[in-house]
């Protein structure tokens, strides 16, 4: 779980580009006490915005990574067992709605099935969490704010978000932003030159392309980032591509070498 700090000020926003009007949505549903659900592709931004929000509202972010052993005793809380006998933790869910916080639950469908139920007093007018183990309800402030995050493109396949969830949610969908956009974005996070910036983001644009066919996802905005932070340090750029981009996308030795081909004719070595 990662915590950001509370009254963030307003010279440290994490950094983030606006490309339509989630900015002013998200303020809005924060105000009207609405949760939010994200979605979008992996890498495009939807994590950024949520840590550029809560420091923009000054409240503290509690990030929670879900997986498939994700319980609700895991966002909830737990007695634990000490020296002086067993005492109660407050899990990230718990301490955001106590600290008025943003708990944001990236990848949501990720965990089991009875742990988003937990969610569901806290995203409709009661605004409450049950704490069955300690016998209390917490009445969320007005300053807390539920939101979730998942990828439609792929999780659909596998998992879905249920309807009586989904409707719980203000929905902003994400998606990689448009080429000027990015290569401000790339520029900016990494400091490459504009020249190997517009190469890096063409080159990806092209690779989107042929994911739509051969690999599960595309690569995302951070993947880009991540190879320009490498080639600013000395890094050829066939080689950064590889092990920031290409080598992220497919464990297929053939699928990596024909998307490598693509890397050198637009890149070079």
């Amino acid at each position: 779980m990662q915590v950001l700090p509370l009254n963030r000020p307003a010279a440290g926003l994490p950094h983030y580009t606006e490309v339509g009007q989630e900015v002013a949505v998200f303020e809005m549903a924060w105000h009207s006490r609405l949760p939010i659900l994200l979605k979008g592709p992996t890498g495009c931004g939807k994590t950024r915005f949520v840590e550029h929000m809560a420091a923009r509202l000054g409240r503290p972010l509690f990030t929670v990574s879900c997986h498939d052993d994700l319980s609700a005793g895991d966002l909830v809380g737990r007695h634990l067992i000490g020296s002086e006998g067993t005492y109660w933790v407050d899990g990230p869910l718990t301490q955001a709605v106590r600290r008025g916080g943003i708990c944001y639950l990236d990848e949501v469908v990720e965990a089991r099935k009875d742990t988003t139920v937990v969610l569901h007093s806290l995203s409709d007018d009661r605004r409450i969490l049950p704490i069955d183990r300690l016998g209390e309800v917490l009445e969320a402030p007005p300053e807390f704010m539920l939101v979730v995050s998942y990828n439609p493109g792929y999780q659909q396949l596998l998992k879905a978000l249920k309807p009586s969830t989904r409707q719980r949610f203000i929905s902003l969908a994400f998606d990689f932003p448009e080429a000027d956009v990015e290569q401000r974005i790339v520029a900016t996070e990494s400091g490459l030159d504009p020249a190997r910036v517009r190469q890096l983001v063409l080159l990806a644009r092209a690779l989107r392309q042929t994911a739509e066919h051969d690999l599960d996802e595309a690569p995302g905005t951070r993947l880009i980032v991540d190879a320009a932070r490498l080639m600013v340090r000395g890094c050829a750029p066939a080689l950064a591509c590889r092990v920031a981009m290409i080598e992220c996308l497919s464990d297929d030795p053939n699928i990596v070498r024909a998307l490598m081909q693509v890397v050198h004719a637009m890149l070079g070595d």
